[in-house]
């Protein structure tokens, strides 16, 4: 017992002297367990990057400080340096880039003559004008779906222009058109036109009104009907197509429809084109014309 109590203190002292050489850094292994776990148990330091990064990569490796780090993928898992240099190096271009991808397209149009085949039933001998000075125009437009479409239309070569400048003003208020063909697509018949809808200009017909027979201002292509539904003609008591009985009241607005002020009547207006929603006995909501006819 007096030979233990002796030698206690030298004990003691040696381990004293021992823990002041003991290093209090953790090492890199015990460094990496500290690390909180993500919820599926992989180390969320797999996935975030430190500034400490640098001083952590293997002398002479020859890696970067944005090499050696690591980047967290949508998953969670750790992304490879490529994945994470390329998320780093987006520039502001390439965003708008991908941004004008999703854009709408920009509007087009494209110019080309016709010929009496291609006029069909729309035209025949004795119309007040002939093919040669008849266009016929494609045309980008908004439809109802809120989509871009392409659609055709046949007017007469000296107001090409303007119908251009009307139709891209349109596309640009995004005003809904709900279809745009030749009336040579239905048989020359405006009645079979009006009921689906359609956007037409050239047809060799009569004007639908009272008095003598009188060339419509269609038939020289100096006219055009816009979503004629939306917009019918109101004469002698009838409502022309009968599909536009809905809207032979004319507030509230709904889309599509010609209105004073509007979008439709202004783009018209704007090139010099007369609106025949103006005509107090017999307003034709669907027609305008460069004659005022």
């Amino acid at each position: 017992m007096i030979a233990l109590a002796a030698t206690l203190p030298v004990v003691l002292a040696a381990c004293t002297s021992a823990s002041r050489h003991v290093s209090l850094t953790p090492s890199p292994s015990s460094r990496l367990s500290a690390q909180p776990s993500s919820p599926d148990g992989r180390t969320s330091g797999a996935g975030t990057t430190t500034s400490g990064a640098a001083s952590a990569l293997p002398s002479g490796s020859g890696l970067t400080p944005a090499q050696g780090s690591t980047a967290a993928s949508p998953d969670g898992t750790a992304a490879s340096p490529a994945q994470a240099t390329a998320s780093a190096s987006a520039s502001p271009s390439a965003a708008r880039a991908t941004t004008s991808a999703t854009a709408a397209p920009a509007f087009g149009s494209q110019i080309t003559t016709v010929t009496a085949a291609q006029l069909g039933a729309s035209w025949h001998s004795g119309c007040p004008v002939g093919p040669a000075q008849l266009r016929q125009i494609s045309l980008t437009y908004w439809g109802f779906d809120g989509t871009t479409h392409t659609g055709t239309i046949v007017v007469n070569a000296s107001v090409v222009s303007s119908v251009i400048k009307v139709f891209a003003e349109l596309y640009a208020e995004r005003f809904p058109i709900r279809r745009m063909e030749p009336v040579s697509n239905f048989g020359g018949s405006d009645d079979a036109s009006m009921a689906v809808d359609n956007t037409s200009g050239f047809n060799c017909r009569n004007a639908v009104s009272q008095g003598p027979p009188a060339w419509s201002a269609h038939a020289y292509g100096e006219a055009i009907d816009v979503n004629t539904i939306e917009n019918p003609y109101l004469e002698g008591g009838k409502v022309l197509p009968p599909e536009g009985a809905p809207y032979a009241k004319r507030t509230p607005y709904r889309p599509g429809m010609a209105v004073a002020r509007g979008e439709l009547v202004k783009a018209f207006a704007a090139v010099g084109w007369s609106w025949g929603g103006r005509w107090a006995n017999s307003p034709d909501y669907q027609h305008f014309s460069s004659t005022g006819g």
